[in-house]
C-alpha cells in the first residue's frame, strides 16, 4: 500500500457495488486499481465483440453480447469484495 492509501478513507463499498453495475471496471478504479477495471473493461468489449460477431441476427441483444456481459456481471462481485476488504482493512487499522 501506498502512503497516501494509507491515510485515505476508502469508499462505501456500497457505491463501489453501483458504480460497478453502472459502468465496466467503474468499481474497480474507485478502489484505485485502475488497471484492474481498465482490463475487465477492455475483456467486456472484446468479448461483446466476439459473441456478436458468432452469433447470427435473430439473436437478442443479451445473446449477441453474452459473452461481454458474462465478463461485465464477473467483474461486479470482484469490484464489491476489493471494496469490502479494503474497508474492513481501514476499520481494523483504525480500531
Amino acid at each position: 500500500m501506498k502512503p497516501h492509501e494509507a491515510t485515505a478513507r476508502p469508499i462505501d463499498p456500497y457505491i463501489v457495488l453501483a458504480l460497478a453495475i453502472l459502468l465496466p471496471g467503474a468499481g474497480h478504479v474507485a478502489v484505485r486499481q485502475p488497471l484492474r477495471g481498465l482490463t475487465f473493461a477492455f475483456f467486456v468489449v472484446l468479448f461483446s465483440v466476439l459473441t456478436y460477431m458468432t452469433t447470427t441476427p435473430d439473436q437478442s441483444f443479451v445473446g449477441r453480447h453474452a459473452g461481454g456481459l458474462f465478463v461485465w456481471a464477473l467483474s461486479i462481485p470482484d469490484a464489491y469484495r476489493r471494496a469490502r476488504v479494503r474497508s474492513a482493512m481501514a476499520q481494523r487499522a483504525e480500531g
